[in-house]
């Protein structure tokens, strides 16, 4: 049958071990993690892979959720997918925000996004506290692909307008490859 993709997911109380635990699953079926991104949300783990293995023990992974699911306490999903793309033809950029934590931050950035045809390829919020006055700060960095067709000088206006409306710091740079010697 050759080699299957799927996209696996799984939630719950964190704990020592538990990546292991997770990794251990994919490596029983010979398999391998090809992309993952972890995080402890609250007092939750939360774990998305891009696995792939044998079409034949991805069937008896899947098969075997309910049993994993009840002996590791998680919630599992597992959608097939297909092997990673290329990477999509245009400018990448990195786009940094800092605010006041507010409500429909993520939402106003996206839409601008949306609007001008940007692909977000990755996504990662937190909030902190601020030196000296404690208040809460809220940080998105994203890494986006602007389409052939995306005036930068539009998107940049748009992003002014943005970060004069929601008083956010917006930094929109270039990603440039680094040099190999």
């Amino acid at each position: 049958m050759g080699i299957a993709y799927a996209v696996f997911s799984a939630i719950g109380a964190d704990r020592v071990g538990i990546v292991d635990d997770i990794s251990g699953l994919v490596s029983e079926g010979g398999g391998n993690i090809e992309e993952s991104k972890m995080a402890v949300l609250g007092s939750e783990f939360a774990v998305m892979m891009l696995v792939s293995m044998e079409a034949e023990a991805l069937d008896a992974l899947i098969a075997r959720t309910g049993e994993i699911e009840t002996r590791l306490s998680l919630k599992i999903g597992v959608k097939r997918t297909r092997e990673s793309f290329a990477p999509e033809h245009g400018r990448p950029y990195s786009l940094e925000t800092v605010s006041l934590d507010g409500k429909g931050i993520v939402h106003s950035v996206s839409a601008v996004l949306r609007k001008h045809g940007i692909n977000i390829e990755d996504l990662e919020t937190r909030t902190d506290r601020a030196p000296l006055t404690g208040a809460p700060l809220f940080r998105m960095k994203a890494n986006i692909v602007l389409g052939q067709g995306c005036a930068i000088g539009a998107l940049r206006r748009e992003l002014e307008d943005l970060q004069a409306t929601q008083d956010l710091d917006i930094i929109l740079m270039p990603l440039v490859p680094t040099r190999q010697d």
